[in-house]
């Protein structure tokens, strides 16, 4: 299966529409196992589903004229970046309609909570401390990406970014620490 959304991708690429189809059909479940691991960290009543997640991500995957797909597991580290991307752009245009100020303190142990407004500020303190990390260690950065917006498993990123499972292990442990002293500090 990896190698048939791998080939499907560089047919895409290559200009064959008929590749476009095939590989929505290939990758939709598991675009959709990532929103549905994405979303569960949402609050219930979360305006955007599943479903718009998966196909708004699907759309800007098939946009991106200037990347080259080196594998299926590339294809899916870009799908949990965009995923964050439209999450963290949701929780700013939502934050950005709320009246009042001040961003309550956050803690990256408590993501899952349900508060709507409190889960919006805490994507955008993320989303600033993950830059600032990418920053300063772009590996860290991607394992946190990978493994908290797009549901990785540890062996899937070790094999991504060509480390140990170890090291995965590791720089999860670190980047996690060092993301919640820079959202502490910051709220």
């Amino acid at each position: 299966m990896s190698d048939d959304v791998t080939q499907l991708l560089v047919k895409y690429q290559n200009g064959n529409t008929q590749a476009e189809e095939r590989l929505w059909e290939a990758v939709y479940d598991e675009l959709r196992k990532l929103a549905q691991h994405r979303m569960r960290r949402e609050r219930k009543d979360h305006t955007l589903g599943t479903t718009a997640l998966v196909h708004e991500c699907y759309l800007k995957l098939v946009d991106q004229t200037q990347v080259e797909w080196e594998s299926r597991l590339h294809f899916y580290a870009m799908a949990s970046r965009i995923m964050r991307n439209i999450l963290v752009d949701y929780a700013r245009r939502r934050t950005a309609q709320k009246r009042g100020g001040g961003a309550p303190h956050v803690n990256l142990e408590k993501v899952q909570l349900s508060d709507s407004e409190e889960t919006a500020h805490l994507f955008i303190a993320l989303d600033t401390a993950l830059t600032q990390l990418a920053e300063m260690d772009e590996r860290m950065a991607q394992v946190v990406e990978y493994r908290f917006f797009g549901g990785m498993k540890e062996k899937e990123i070790a094999e991504l970014l060509d480390v140990s499972a170890r090291t995965v292990r590791r720089d999860w442990r670190k980047a996690k620490g060092w993301l919640a002293r820079m959202i502490d500090e910051g709220s």
